[in-house]
């Protein structure tokens, strides 16, 4: 047994696995359990026993419980969330539905836009009005609120968003009306716009609202279940929450705006690229993780991923901006696609393969788990390819048929090729060509090139793909981390421990009454670390204060960093500059007549760590290491099957190189090296493929 309190433990729900990583000392320990989607907390619970037996550690032993789950995002997009009402202001019943009054795709007469989360018979008004300043212009009238209610028990509400016009500015009527639906609903959740997203943007608020209250009884109630089965079993520790925006938040916070959630695996995916990326002495990376349902493509530039106010969640139409729910919160900025080793391979009427979105998950699974699914899925095309080393996936816990995969493939593929070996050869070229081209546009979109840049792949498929994605996108440098198979359950252990609070102020800069913006700061400063206390209460904070500012009369805003101290008035001018330059850098010229106003203020507060102690050292093999057998393994750029060796990933030698084709298998995953690379282990334990010529 280890010291009391020895242990640190993560675990990230994905669509098809679970994945669960506990650091002791100087060992890690991990492990990869399917997804128990009616019950999530089962998998969890399982997996979390597993490495526990396995590091020879009780539960009380545990110092933190980090987690991550992808269960808000799935009930968006499956519109598997709660019966929920929205209260607005009067007049203004039917702003989620109108949107921005545009059209994504101008030229599709057949356009389907998202239907809202709430439909009109559930959403409903109360008399009242705010100016643009705070000020009442219309007295707020609780007593429609009653008629509301019976008609939200008749129709089973379970939750409910409100939002006021310009409870941003005074949240005073939105309180009022969230405490008397408190009184009529005790057993309701409610969502209080104010709370979840005091900005500007009528539109983006109340969407951003409604989401939250749509997914809030599912989450919270997984929340406390997995809390009590935690507490069942002797698990004590705090238990903590990765956000979207890369910080981590407690288990009360979580269960009160659980839309903060919505992209916490991919964020621990793209924390976990960061680290690996300052430890190589890389500086441009491209973070892939692919797992069993999705794809990620993150941009990491000097150890820190792209970050965005908002994104767009269930798009109709992939990559088509305004075709999804806008979310307004903070959030690692990536683009994901529904391309995992679960992704579901077809025939579509002009004969050509399509993979994805649709996924087979963890229940019935790909062809090649004998669990009942009979879809051809990325997973049975890498079987059948021989990247897959079927005695070691997922530690030897799924024993893989190749049987079932050669049929699913017959039986599903036969109109694109009578060949099954190259049928599966179509469906790892699809995939990986889709993937390709999202990467590329998304660099695109944000003047970045990716060729220049150092993948860091990681996920239970991605170093089954990394090296043919790299081969199409022209990077020339792979790392595949230690524990690559349960990548975002690692990063959630290096994620900080912080909390970001967005308030709206609109103000020109010139006539900034820096006073009312200290306050606000303040009580900004106040609200994130009262979050981050509840969580560490002794640790020193860190605090960043920015700003979001723009020209008059634009409709982006540009985030500029301040002081960590109050403003005083001669900030005006170091504000004007720090916009100024920052413009110029984007946009290379600057509007030197139009006035610089503030739309919104930034406040992240985090626990300051040391994350020296929380290291894993490396202590590679001293030799060479043999390979364990021979594979029949498909080369995607010679289009054709080699023998291979297949090497154990912990036998590899310090200084031993891996000359390609070659496959190197370990518990969690399995590392394809194509002919076009020479793979060597670095002094960190990651695997590096370096392009041969």
């Amino acid at each position: 047994m280890g010291h009391l309190r020895a242990g640190r433990l993560a675990a990230d729900i994905g669509g098809t696995f679970t994945d669960i990583a506990l650091e002791c000392g100087p060992r890690r320990i991990t492990a990869k359990v399917l997804t128990t989607p009616l019950e999530p907390e089962r998998g969890v619970v399982q997996g979390i026993l597993e490495v526990l037996k396995n590091a020879a550690l009780s539960p009380a032993e545990i110092e933190v419980f980090v987690h991550g789950t992808t269960l808000a995002t799935n009930a968006l997009i499956e519109r598997k969330g709660a019966t929920t009402a929205l209260v607005t202001t009067e007049g203004f019943r039917d702003v989620i539905e109108i949107g921005r009054e545009s059209r994504f795709d101008q030229y599709d007469i057949n356009l389907v836009k998202p239907q809202p989360l709430v439909p009109r018979s559930l959403r409903v008004t109360v008399p009242e009005r705010l100016a643009v300043d705070g000020s009442v212009v219309v007295p707020l009238d609780l007593r429609r609120l009653e008629d509301h209610v019976r008609a939200f028990r008749a129709a089973n509400v379970t939750s409910i968003a409100v939002g006021l016009l310009h409870s941003y500015v005074n949240s005073s009527h939105e309180e009022q009306v969230g405490e008397r639906l408190q009184q009529l609903m005790p057993d309701a959740y409610v969502s209080l716009s104010s709370k979840v997203c005091p900005e500007v943007r009528e539109y983006e608020r109340l969407m951003t609202t409604c989401a939250n209250a749509y997914v809030q009884p599912q989450i919270a109630s997984y929340l406390q279940r997995l809390r009590a089965e935690l507490d069942r079993m002797g698990l004590s520790a705090p238990m903590v929450l990765m956000t979207s925006g890369g910080g981590l938040t407690t288990l009360e916070n979580a269960c009160e705006l659980p839309i903060r959630l919505v992209e916490s695996g991919p964020a621990g995916g793209a924390i976990l690229a960061s680290h690996v990326g300052s430890e190589s002495g890389e500086r441009s990376l491209l973070s892939f993780d692919m797992g069993g349902t999705t794809a990620k493509i993150c941009i990491i530039d000097n150890s820190e991923p792209l970050k965005s106010r908002s994104f767009e969640v269930a798009r109709s139409k992939r990559f088509m901006k305004g075709s999804g729910m806008p979310i307004r919160i903070p959030v690692i900025e990536m683009v994901e696609i529904g391309a995992g080793g679960g992704s579901i391979a077809r025939v579509d009427t002009l004969g050509r393969i399509q993979v994805g979105p649709e996924s087979a998950t963890s229940e019935p699974g790909p062809a090649c788990y004998g669990r009942g699914g009979n879809h051809a899925t990325v997973t049975d095309a890498d079987l059948v390819l021989g990247k897959i080393d079927p005695q070691h996936f997922a530690g030897g816990s799924i024993n893989l048929r190749a049987d079932a995969s050669h049929d699913a493939i017959a039986s599903h593929l036969t109109a694109a090729s009578s060949d099954i070996e190259m049928g599966a050869f179509g469906i790892c070229e699809v995939v990986e060509e889709n993937m390709a081209n999202a990467s590329r546009v998304h660099a695109i979109e944000r003047g970045k090139d990716v060729r220049a840049r150092t993948m860091v792949a990681f996920g239970g498929a991605a170093p089954l793909h990394a090296a043919r994605l790299a081969e199409k996108l022209g990077i020339r440098r792979v790392i595949v981390p230690r524990s690559a198979g349960v990548g975002s359950a690692v990063g959630f252990l290096r994620a900080p421990l912080s909390y970001e609070v967005v308030r709206s102020l609109f103000v020109k800069i010139p006539r900034l009454d820096v006073a009312t913006a200290n306050r606000q700061f303040d009580d900004m400063v106040d609200e994130a670390a009262a979050v981050v206390r509840a969580a560490k209460p002794d640790a020193p904070l860190e605090v960043r204060r920015s700003v979001f500012l723009r020209y008059s009369g634009q409709g982006h805003e540009i985030d500029v960093a301040l002081p960590d101290r109050a403003l005083v008035d001669s900030d005006r001018d170091a504000i004007t500059k720090a916009f100024t330059q920052a413009y110029q850098a984007l946009y290379k010229r600057t509007i030197s007549q139009a006035d610089i106003e503030a739309l919104s203020w930034a406040v992240t507060v985090t626990a300051v760590e040391d994350r020296s102690a929380q290291a894993i050292p490396f202590i590679g093999a001293d030799v060479e290491a043999e390979p364990l057998r021979q594979s029949r393994l498909f080369d995607g750029r010679l289009g054709k099957f080699i023998d291979s060796p297949v090497y154990w990933r912990d036998a590899i030698g310090v200084n031993q190189a891996i000359v390609g084709p070659a496959v190197i298998a370990e518990d969690e995953t399995s590392t394809v090296v194509t002919s076009s690379f020479v793979a060597s282990i670095d002094p960190a334990g990651s695997i590096i493929l370096d392009a041969k010529h």
